[in-house]
Order: C-alpha cells, then structure tokens, then sequence
C-alpha cells in the first residue's frame, strides 16, 4: 500500500462519527526518529482501506505522490499490510520553532467500500531535534534532502515579532519574498542548469530556508539528477547551488546529495547514520539513509537428497548400496558421512533411509543452462532375505535442480592498494578469475598477496600494478581501477565481476639533498601517449624511467622550471621598491555564469582596512594618478582555472608610505572590494 493508492483529489462525504478514533487510536502509534516523525498503522486499520493522507498547516493540504516527494513525505507497507508514514521535519507544512522543536500534524482517512464509508483519525506530534550537523543528507523512499546550516544576522529588535512569524511559514512551498530569501538555483547534471526559485518548485524541487538552515529537497529521477558509481555502488546524484538573499547581501550555498538506488531487503527496520569531521575543519557531517523495508519468510534449501524404501517384513536385511563410485556396505556409507537409518514399526515391519548431500563425490552434476545445476544420484539398493540368504536389489533415481548461488566480489582501498575479496557460491572455488586482462595464475596470486581458506580468498592489488587502469590525474591525485571477472572456463559464462575505482594520492616528493621526485601516468582516455615523450616544464628534463604506463622523474629543486608559491608563513612578503607584487582574487564557485569583478583596491599601514593613511590602487578598475600602474593579467583556463571569470590577478610596483622623506612604516596591508554578476541576467541589481 503506497501513495499510488491515495486519491489526488479530496472525497467528500460523510465520516464516521469520531468515537470509533478511541477505540482504534492504540493501533497508531507516532514517534521522533532523529529528524523525521514515524506514524505507524496497525495492519487491522489498513489492510483492505484506501488510505489518504493530509498535511495540517494552516489548512488541510492532500499529500499526492508528487507532492510527497517534493515536501518530505514517504510511506511504506510490509507484505503483512503494517504501514509507516514517514515526516521530514523540515518537510513542508511543519510548524518549525527556531529549528529545535516542530510540530506536525497529519489526517489520515481511511475508505473501505464507498466515499461516505471513511474513517478519520488527526495525528499532532512535537518532535524535539538539537543534534543538527553543519550538513545533513537525507536519503528516504522517494526524495533526497539535503540542508545547510547558515550563518544569519540579529534581526532588529522592532522587526522581532514579525521575524519569528515569518519563521514559522518558512518551510511551505510557495516563493519566498523578493526581498530576502532564495533568489535561484543552478543544478549540475552534471552541466549547470539555473532556474529561479519559481521555475525549480514547478519543476518538482523544494528550497526553502529556517531560522538557521538552507534546505533543498529533490524526488529521485528528476531531470537534473544524474546517476553515478560510487566505489561501484550505484548512487543517484543531486547537486545545486543555491543563492539567498539577506539582510546582510547575497550569500551562496553548495549542496550535493548522493542516495542508493539499490534496495536490500531484511526482516529488520535499520537507519544507517554516519558523522564525519573533515581534517583541519570545524564543520562536520552528518549523513543518513533510511531504509527500513521488509521481506517474507523464503524456504532455504538444504542441499540433501533423502530417500525411504519400505515398508519390508522383519526378514528383510539392507546389506549394500551401489553408487556411480561403486558398491559400499553400510558401514561403509556410514564412514562415508551418508546417513542410512533401519526404522521399526509397532506392527514389526521396517522401512530404510538414506541421506546424501549434493556435495558428495558420489552424486552427479551438470549444467543444463546457464546458472542453474542438476544434480542426479543413482542408487541401487542390495537386500537379503534371512535365513535363506535370498537376494534382491531396488533401483531408485534422485535428481534436483537449483539456481546456482554465485560467487560475490567486493573491494576497499588505501593510499596505496586494492584490497579484494572473494566468497564462493555453492560450486565452491570452481571457476577462473581474472584481474584486468590476464588470468590469475599461481605466479600472479603470488605477487597479489592470495590468501584463501575454503569460503573466501583474497587479494592485494597495488594501485600502479600492471593489471590496473589510469581513469584520471591531477595535481594530487591519480584515479586508478581494477577490473576483475569470474567466470565458468568450461562454458564461459560470467559467474561475478568487480570494477573498483579509488583516488590514490599523487605527491611530488622532496628528499634532504635538495632533490625532487614525480610520477606521470598514462591515462586510458590517452592511448596514444608515449611516457617517455614527456619532460617538465623544462624540456630537457626527462623522465630517469619508463615503461608503456608511467613516466618516473627526478631533479634537482632549482632546475627543471621549478616554482615555488605566497604559504601562510613566509608572511609578510619581503619585497624592494619598485619590484613587483602579485595578487590573485578568487571566487570559489561552480557557477559558470558568474563573474568577480574588483571595485576598488587600497594600502593602509595597519590591518584596519578604514584606517589612514591610504593610497588607491584600483579605483573602479584603475588608479589614473599612480604612477607605478597597476597592471592587470589576462587568466585562461588550466587545470587549476576551471571559469576564467572567477579569477583576477594584477600586479603592482613595492612601494611605501612616506612623510618628510622618512618612511612611516614598513609594512603595509593591501585590501579589495569585490562584487559578483550574473553575467546572464541584464536587469539592475544583478552583482
């Protein structure tokens, strides 16, 4: 029962009188799981009623399926008919109180044969939530959520009233002001696609900002979510950059989200919840998935062919059995493991059974179709009459089919290997692996760390071996992959593949003795790439080692093209009169359609940016009355400048500030103005 079974449109009619809600309310039972709200159903409420759902707000509002996804709503059903009603608590139409406490409120009616047969139960709850993270993902059913925390200034002390009013509606999706708020979005898919705040609500999406957080809520497979592998799991991928606007200007926010779209099901109700802190960052992370579906119970075959013969009179003697491997007594069947058994019955006759697993050397198997094995045990059973020592034999045929159990491979990495692990199916270690192009002979396994102990085996596989793939480089890091395939040599069908891909880290290495190391690699997209063609910068600096994949390269700290970069601590920045000085201005976005543009640029001789004395070094561009000019560099894109226009860099001749012809002081402070356009938008008010 999901929200495809809702009605879209509200059902008028007369209800039940409300006195069969006490009789029926102990069968709904609400709690606070983290930041969502759980309503669950009895089945005896649900099973057999057409359910509808309503969100309370300042009016009673029908959640369809569409409107669901878009405001924070999910529902589920197990096969036994128990539904759950799940609440984002920044969903939409929740009274928020100052992000810590909010309240909700739904209407289920439930319809049983006609309009006017409904029952009507309203559900409040007050769910308290302070735990919240600098970012919060949420992944449930049917919508990926994700919000911000935001830095907002004090409101006035005369707006007070007004502001905490305005608090409480700010998570319903109509537009917010033009005056404050989200003023639009640009979604990557991965190329960048804007849309005001309007145009995104109608294309499904929610955006909405609290007292303290930015939120946006996006339902799966919308046009501007794209899938990705993640460590070879499949993910469906959001990521929107959002612009507010507030009383203290414009303000910008990233947001990415990244879900499952795989489903496991269990007989358990599981939230996974994961709270990371980057290194050297204050912010943390708090991520979490919910999932809690169900499965019904499945019969476990147990591998076992049982056969009983009888009933037989008291004379009867079961001497022998013969197998495709030959004849065995019984006692030899009972050495063997084989499970043979006399039963006697009250009125002195008997019966004999026999158990054999279909792991058993004796037991027959072949493949009449892909992933599907046919096991057939003969028998032939060897009886004897006493006393007179009479013999006679019965002839029994066992077969079953069952759909193979596969073999499965998963990966992790470090800074350095792939780390593989392989469980077998139920045909054991049966099959041939192979780890890139090549198979995995006994001299591979060897260098590859193979470690096996009859359920798994293993492998270490470093990140630059042969039989690994280059995706992609950058200046700290190398994207390398692994390709492994286990399949069946005798028929060639593919049993499990792995296809695992990490970031491994690239440094240039500085030794004592003044030296410097590098690596170059040879990535897939660049086949034609000979290593050994590659220098530095300085082209007479060529690589000391190479093969068909890399290039390995060492020199000296002042040769090569080498430069060095303005770190935190060789400030201030040591400079003589008239030498220059360089600067860059960056804006870090990955909206292509903004520009950063410098208003003005100044000295002072201390850190107050308002202090004087001062002297101008851009004004609206330019400094007309300096006479050491400011020169302004031109940028181009390079693996560094993704959109040219969110850089500036200029240079100006050293200089200082002077008084009777002494020198104030030797340091000065520069400082900038800086706006940002949309370079898109011709309207006033666009930077």
């Amino acid at each position: 029962m999901l929200w495809n079974l809702m009605a879209g449109v509200i059902i008028l009619g007369h209800a039940r009188p409300n006195k069969e809600f006490n009789s029926q309310s102990s069968r709904l039972k609400s709690d606070c799981v983290g930041n969502l709200m759980r309503l669950s159903l009895d089945k005896a409420l649900a099973v057999g009623n057409q359910l509808e759902v309503e969100a309370i707000g300042t009016q009673h509002t029908v959640l369809t399926p569409s409107l669901a996804a878009q405001c924070g709503y999910s529902m589920e059903s197990d096969p036994w008919g128990n539904t759950r009603i799940y609440t984002s608590l920044m969903a939409c139409y929740v009274d928020n109180k100052d992000d810590t406490t909010f309240n909700i409120g739904l209407r289920l009616k439930m319809y049983s044969q006609s309009p006017s047969d409904v029952v009507i139960h309203d559900v409040a709850k007050t769910c308290s939530y302070t735990q919240w993270a600098s970012r919060e993902v949420l992944c449930d059913r049917n919508y990926m959520e994700v919000s911000n925390y935001i830095v907002t200034p004090e409101p006035q002390v005369e707006a007070k009233g007004q502001a905490q009013e305005e608090d409480s509606k700010s998570n319903i999706i109509p537009e917010t002001s033009a005056a404050h708020g989200i003023w639009k979005m640009t979604f990557y898919t991965p190329e960048p696609v804007s849309m005001v705040l309007r145009e995104a609500q109608q294309a499904g999406y929610s955006a909405t900002s609290t007292s303290s957080r930015l939120v946006v809520r996006s339902p799966y497979n919308t046009a501007e979510t794209y899938s990705e592998d993640v460590a070879g799991i499949p993910m469906e991928v959001f990521r929107v950059t959002a612009y507010y606007k507030a009383s203290n200007g414009l303000s910008i926010v990233n947001l990415a989200a990244a879900c499952p779209t795989y489903h496991v099901t269990y007989t358990v109700e599981p939230m996974l919840e994961v709270l990371w802190r980057m290194d050297n960052a204050q912010d943390d992370t708090r991520y979490k998935v919910l999932f809690p579906i169900t499965t019904p119970l499945m019969p476990r075959p147990d591998r076992m062919f049982r056969v009983q013969l009888g009933t037989f009179l008291p004379d009867v003697e079961l001497r022998n059995i013969t197998f495709s491997t030959g004849v065995l007594t019984v006692e030899e069947c009972l050495a063997r493991g084989f499970n043979v058994q006399e039963l006697r019955f009250p009125n002195e006759t008997k019966s004999f059974s026999l158990q054999v697993s279909f792991d058993s050397d004796v037991v027959l198997k072949h493949n009449p179709e892909a992933l599907v094995t046919e096991y057939f045990l003969p028998l032939n059973f060897g009886f004897f009459i006493m006393p007179e020592d009479a013999a006679f034999t019965h002839t029994v045929e066992l077969r079953a089919s069952l759909q193979d159990v596969l073999p499965t491979a998963t990966g992790t990495c470090d800074q350095n290997n792939f780390y593989i692990a392989v469980k077998y199916g139920n045909q054991g270690s049966n099959f041939q692996t192979m780890v890139g192009a090549r198979d995995l002979t006994t001299e591979l396994a060897d260098g590859y760390n193979f470690q096996e102990n009859g359920t798994h085996f293993s492998l270490v596989v470093p990140y630059n071996a042969m039989d690994t793939a280059f995706e992609l480089i950058t200046s700290n890091s190398v994207r390398a992959r692994v390709d492994m395939l286990l399949y069946d040599p005798i028929n060639r069908w593919t049993l499990a593949d792995l296809y695992l891909a990490c970031n491994f880290p690239l440094t240039t290495t500085c030794y004592p003795n003044g030296t410097m190391t590098a690596l170059a690699v040879k990535v897939e997209s660049v086949p034609n790439l000979i290593p050994s063609w590659l220098t530095l910068k300085d082209q007479s600096c060529k690589p000391v080692f190479s093969d068909d994949r890399l290039a390995y390269f060492s020199f000296n700290v002042d040769s090569c093209g080498t430069t060095r970069t303005y770190q935190e601590h060789d400030y201030p920045v040591e400079k003589y009169l008239r030498e220059p000085l360089y600067f860059e201005v960056v804006l870090e976005s990955t909206d292509s359609h903004l520009e950063l543009i410098l208003e003005n640029c100044w000295a002072t001789l201390n850190e107050d940016r308002t202090s004087l004395p001062s002297w101008d070094i851009i004004i609206d561009c330019e400094n007309r009355d300096d006479s050491y000019t400011t020169v302004f560099h031109p940028v181009v894109s390079d693996t560094r400048v993704m959109f040219p226009l969110h850089f500036k860099r200029f240079a100006v001749k050293m200089f200082t500030f002077t008084k009777d012809e002494k020198v104030l002081k030797e340091e000065i402070y520069v400082h900038c103005d800086a706006v940002i356009c949309d370079t898109t938008s011709q309207a006033d008010g666009a930077c």
